[in-house]
């Protein structure tokens, strides 16, 4: 690496559909337990796709009576709120005396879509005489009736990141990047440029993401890239496995605090790992699909590397973005391939897409904490629903069970519709420095 300030992460947060803290959540990851089900949140009976990993007991009353501001924020909001407090918390900034100026927010988050049913009411008392346009006039008149503005407000990404700004007082740069799937995969690596070029010392990254609703589900139904494995919702996740349909849509959230290295040690902070390299490219090919060579999410992984002064020798974990479509499993693979040569066939590969769904924006930030519990506990979670191979995915993917080995340096990658590439190089921190 350049002569440059040094990253790590101090505190990490989530909220998903195996529990409501990092170590319910990695518990659950561990055991192999899948925490997707049938959809509740809405009624999807008629829907192809009627599966989901859905957050479960979370209390949003309990939030809303803690801060009123609450009262119209949507799932996505909620559940950042709460993965970014239990990230502050377990950074243990509190007690010291932070510059907030100084104190940044640089984040991944989604929507939660729009209030439908009363979208779906003022649209339907808007039609004109004809019954074929709707009239503009009364569209407006229904949606005052209708729909609460502040509501639609809230639907918006920008809102949450305005809520953790205003609830833990950052008054550094905030920004909030939408790019798919690679969404807090990106928020994470333009974090860690922020802390590296001076602009700030610490940063709360991460995402958050609640695509389960009406018209979250449907668009992707359209676009055929869902599960439809209804009968066995547990099993339907199915990464790398020759088998697989699709992917199982998630929802939840994943933060981590970002910190200078010597603003880290000065504090006294515990060190879960060093975020070491940054690879970002764009396919600049189609808006779904990956390009089938895998030219650029090759190069993503190799200037992650780059970026981190490491050998393919050196990677001890993928955390694979591993969504279960048939097209994103087989390039992901020709991409690491590509990437490492033939010391791919020798790291182990898993997904905890196999067990948490696909939580869309909110997805990289938990891999990359899912990294870091695997140097801390030299332990990989397993790609679960793993039965029969596929010629064209023939690499290590931890089938089924964890594996016990060491993690030192571990590469956790992100591909997102649109062809956004990601690829973060992340390493163990000695002892001597705080390592954990």
């Amino acid at each position: 690496m350049s002569q440059t300030r040094r990253v790590v992460i101090t505190g990490i947060g989530a909220v998903t559909p195996l529990g409501l803290s990092v170590h319910d959540t990695w518990k659950g990851l561990l055991r192999g337990q899948s925490g997707i089900g049938p959809i509740t949140v809405f009624d999807a009976e008629e829907f192809p796709s009627r599966i989901a990993g859905e957050v479960k007991d979370f209390d949003f009353e309990k939030w809303c009576r803690r801060d009123p501001a609450l009262d119209c924020a949507g799932r996505s909001t909620f559940f950042a709120l709460k993965a970014a407090d239990e990230a502050f918390r377990d950074s243990y900034l509190r007690p010291f005396n932070i510059n907030s100026e100084r104190f940044g927010i640089y984040f991944g988050a989604g929507d939660s879509g729009i209030d439908f049913s009363s979208f779906v009411k003022t649209v339907s008392s808007s039609w004109g005489k004809n019954g074929s346009v709707v009239d503009k006039a009364l569209y407006l008149e229904s949606s005052s009736q209708h729909m609460n503005a502040l509501r639609e407000l809230e639907s918006q990404p920008f809102m949450t990141v305005t809520h953790i700004a205003r609830y833990f007082d950052i008054r550094g740069p905030v920004c909030n990047c939408l790019t798919a799937c690679a969404a807090s995969s990106q928020a994470i690596g333009e974090g860690s440029e922020w802390i590296r070029t001076g602009y700030a010392d610490i940063v709360m990254s991460g995402g958050s993401h609640s695509m389960i609703y009406p018209l979250g589900v449907a668009g992707f139904s359209l676009l055929t890239a869902l599960s439809t494995r209804n009968d066995e919702p547990k099993k339907a996740s199915r990464p790398f496995e020759k088998h697989r349909d699709g992917f199982v849509l998630g929802e939840g959230a994943a933060v981590v605090i970002l910190e200078e290295l010597n603003h880290a040690i000065k504090r006294g902070a515990k060190i879960y790992g060093e975020v070491v390299g940054y690879g970002s490219t764009a396919d600049a090919f189609r808006l779904t699909d990956m390009d089938p060579e895998a030219k650029q999410a090759t190069r993503a992984i190799k200037i992650a590397m780059q970026k981190a002064e490491i050998t393919p020798d050196d990677v001890d974990y993928i955390n694979a973005h591993g969504t279960a479509t048939s097209v994103n499993d087989s390039i992901e693979t020709l991409a690491i391939k590509k990437a490492l040569g033939k010391r791919a066939y020798e790291i182990p590969v898993s997904s905890i897409k196999s067990m948490v769904g696909h939580m869309i924006a909110a997805a990289g930030a938990l891999e990359v904490i899912v990294c870091l519990l695997s140097m801390r506990d030299s332990l990989i979670p397993p790609t679960i629903n793993y039965e029969e191979p596929d010629p064209e995915c023939d690499l290590d993917y931890v089938p089924n069970v964890l594996r016990e080995t060491g993690v030192r340096v571990a590469l956790s990658n992100s591909f997102g519709f649109g062809g956004q590439n990601i690829c973060l190089a992340l390493k163990k921190v000695s002892d001597s420095e705080g390592g954990r």
